[in-house]
């Protein structure tokens, strides 16, 4: 049974209501009856792991993980406590003074993990500026995340090493570039997949819609992976679509899955199938991570001006980490040992990112003029030389010093 077929038979929600939430504050009773016309049950979504931590069969997907041991398991839970550690830290940094900017993952941790742990070495990552989850099955050193938000590099790692692109700022862009890449891998005659990650957000950029058109009549090896938080900044997903996301790959011409965002197993199994059929030649498929952003936008954000704290706690119930340490512990395949280990590892990254953000030398004022034309062009020189007059004015001020 194909996850098109599932969702057909499947009963739908109103776009007005979310699953697990208690509504928002700013929907009006115009928005509800608009967004809810002719839908008014619950879409499909695939659960492997509920947030009591019970494992929920499903047989179209449970193959995708039916050969994960408890290794497996406790390595899976391992990635999302020291990415969330160090996603905590990176905030504490940002209030600190230490960066510009941050924008944090709390609560979506098991998309990320589960989708990041699917992946082949092969296989090529677009990523937006939040996937600091995906960053770390990637093997990105954390501490290269931060050189940009600090403002002393232009990305802090190599693309081509860890085939994980640079973080993309412009909403939604790298999906065209993720769709470009995968007509290529196509010509080349490859067999590895790409994966686009953004946000609900995004969903209404028209870029989206344009790389969602050239994979479809293309047939392009790629999996959009839309992380749906419910808040893009401050307005939430009821007023950006009508449908269910997922849904929406159904007017491009192919499948869309809506998978529980907090459940690290349903992640890594869907993304696992969606991969399988890019590589088969099967051509695109959305997956809709239904999750909750428990945290702000980034840190200039304040999370409390559009949403109120009983459905943040209503998501808290229901946080990755959690119901994976519930099914841990009643499956006996974890033990206090472990966790004491893992706390003590968790302290120890949380040392090293302090460390290394402070220890990042400044970067040459200079610089900036360095990249911009192979063979120099007037108009730069000009704007290096009023550059420097400029620097050269605080040393005066200070006496030459």
């Amino acid at each position: 049974m194909t996850v098109e077929s599932t969702a057909a038979r499947t009963p739908r929600r109103s776009a007005g209501s979310k699953a697990g939430t208690t509504g928002t504050k700013r929907t009006t009773s115009t928005t509800k009856k608009a967004a809810g016309a002719g839908r008014s049950a619950e879409p499909a979504l695939v659960q492997l792991l509920t947030p009591e931590g019970k494992r929920v069969k499903n047989a179209e997907f449970d193959k995708y993980v039916a050969d994960i041991t408890a290794d497996d398991l406790r390595g899976l839970y391992r990635d999302m406590v020291l990415t969330r550690r160090f996603d905590a830290e990176a905030t504490s940094l940002q209030r600190q003074g230490e960066l510009g900017l941050w924008a944090s993952l709390l609560g979506q941790e098991a998309a990320q993990i589960g989708s990041g742990r699917a992946l082949r070495d092969d296989d090529y990552v677009f990523p937006t500026y939040r996937e600091h989850g995906v960053a770390w099955c990637r093997g990105v050193d954390p501490t290269n995340l931060l050189g940009m938000f600090r403002g002393v590099n232009n990305g802090g790692w190599d693309p081509s090493g860890n085939n994980f692109h640079l973080y993309t700022i412009v909403i939604g862009s790298q999906t065209l570039h993720a769709t470009g890449y995968a007509m290529g891998i196509t010509k080349d005659g490859a067999d590895s997949a790409v994966i686009a990650y953004f946000g609900d957000g995004a969903s209404s950029q028209g870029d989206v819609a344009e790389a969602f058109t050239f994979s479809a009549v293309y047939n392009a090896p790629v999996v959009f992976f839309c992380q749906n938080n419910q808040w893009a900044i401050s307005e939430p997903t009821e007023k950006q679509s009508r449908v269910p996301l997922y849904q929406r790959a159904q007017g491009f011409g192919f499948p869309g899955v809506r998978v529980d965002g907090n459940d690290v197993l349903a992640n890594l199994a869907v993304t696992k199938w969606a991969l399988e059929r890019a590589r088969a030649g099967e051509g695109p498929t959305l997956v809709e991570a239904f999750t909750y952003r428990m945290g702000a936008h980034t840190t200039s954000d304040d999370p409390t001006r559009y949403r109120g704290d009983e459905e943040r706690l209503a998501w808290e119930a229901k946080d990755p980490i959690l119901r994976l340490r519930r099914y841990l512990e009643s499956s006996n395949h974890a033990d206090e040992a472990f966790f004491a280990e893992l706390e003590a590892e968790n302290e120890a990254l949380g040392r090293r990112v302090r460390e290394a953000v402070r220890a990042m030398p400044d970067p040459d004022h200079f610089a900036i003029f360095e990249n911009v034309y192979a063979d120099g062009h007037a108009l730069v020189d000009e704007e290096r030389a009023q550059f420097a007059a400029y620097q050269a004015s605080f040393a005066d001020e200070d006496g030459g010093k």
